[in-house]
């Protein structure tokens, strides 16, 4: 909160909003501001959570509570509007059911909060997921409230699609609407980790060179999607038929028909399933062009 504070101080053109879910949190926040006489307010955006999750009030009543706390905290906090992360629900079988009914508590929130005089100038509207945006969109922009807020869709999965989760979630949402507007092309992932082929120990099942600690597989294992042989000017299509079956720290167990087109010392290459947990991994990416050729290094801060 310290240096919330010095670094809004600083810089009157850095803008921050933090999440709000209790009473207590809005005072923390209040309390250290006003020790250091902040000359900027802390903005704040009530989270909307669910029964059994982590962050976010439950229900309306708990809701206002951490409003009209916000309101005794001025001039230290200031409350700009209602937020939550309906992306929780993305892999849950009813999950656009559950979610919508996420965003309906987020509406109805703020709709009391405005009706009760609780939110400030700034007036803020935000959910983020890389499944239900659409839902985001058309719920947000329906709304009715007495001043059009600001609505901020936050979809993680902006640099890259996947092989894998995210792949599902996009069928689905076309699904849902259609293919969006607009867009004459499918998605397509772009991060792909490649690896050699160390070891065949036995009939139907290749070691490769990549691990836990190279590429996530908390959402499903990575996918074959290419190989290659040193020399190669470009990769070759992945055959069918193989599966990641199990993953340790350092290596993937690929399973698959007893005759495999690669050797011990070829190249494999895996698409991901949840980029995030692979985006963390790696302080450097190399980016390739359509020719395989490297044009440089994409650094990472996650």
């Amino acid at each position: 909160v310290r240096w919330v504070v010095e670094a809004q101080d600083a810089d009157p053109a850095f803008e921050l909003f933090v999440l709000v879910d209790s009473v207590a949190g809005v005072e923390a926040l209040a309390r250290v501001a006003s020790g250091l006489s902040a000359r900027r307010a802390i903005r704040v955006l009530i989270e909307v959570g669910r029964e059994g999750g982590r962050g976010g009030v439950r229900n309306l009543s708990q809701g206002l509570e951490v409003g009209r706390a916000a309101r005794a905290a001025r001039p230290w906090v200031d409350l700009c509007g209602v937020e939550t992360f309906e992306g929780v629900f993305q892999m849950a079988e009813d999950g656009g059911a559950k979610a919508q009914a996420m965003l309906d508590d987020v509406t109805g929130l703020a709709a009391a909060l405005e009706r009760d005089g609780l939110i400030g100038e700034t007036f803020v509207l935000s959910a983020g997921g890389s499944a239900f945006y659409d839902l985001v969109a058309a719920t947000f922009k329906g709304v009715a409230l007495a001043r059009t807020p600001q609505v901020i869709v936050r979809s993680g999965c902006y640099l890259t699609h996947d092989d894998g989760m995210y792949r599902g979630l996009y069928e689905a949402l076309v699904a849902r609407n259609g293919k969006p507007a607009g867009l004459n092309y499918d998605l397509k992932p772009a991060l792909q980790v490649w690896a050699h082929v160390q070891s065949h120990p036995e009939s139907g099942r290749w070691i490769c060179g990549l691990g836990k600690r190279d590429v996530g597989q908390d959402a499903h294992m990575p996918e074959l999607v290419g190989w290659a042989r040193p020399g190669d000017p470009a990769p070759r299509a992945a055959p069918s038929g193989f599966r990641v079956s199990a993953m340790n720290d350092q290596h993937a167990f690929l399973d698959g028909p007893a005759a495999a087109p690669f050797e011990i010392g070829d190249f494999v290459g895996f698409g991901v399933s949840h980029p995030c947990t692979t985006f963390d991994k790696w302080r450097g990416l190399l980016r390739v062009d359509e020719k395989w050729q490297v044009q440089g290094l994409v650094r990472t801060f996650f």
